[in-house]
């Protein structure tokens, strides 16, 4: 994995923007309800994700945060 993300289920309205986007199919939509109702989304953390931050510039809630995995060289 080179990055994860982290998403605010109650900033989260489960638009499926999110999901639509990520290259690696990591994201999806949970049985799970917020406060307001809604459906919310979820990281799947077995899935690839590359960090290229594309879910988070597509959510129109600012409900996700984009981490990135820095690689260390080890010899």
């Amino acid at each position: 994995m080179k990055g994860f993300i982290r998403i605010d289920p109650e900033r989260c309205k489960g638009c499926s923007l999110c999901m639509e986007y990520c290259p690696g199919h990591a994201i999806s939509l949970t049985n799970r309800l917020n406060l307001k109702g809604y459906f919310v989304a979820d990281f799947e953390d077995k899935k690839e994700c590359t960090g290229c931050a594309v879910c988070a510039v597509m959510c129109p809630e600012v409900a996700i945060e984009v981490y990135q995995i820095e690689k260390t060289d080890e010899r």
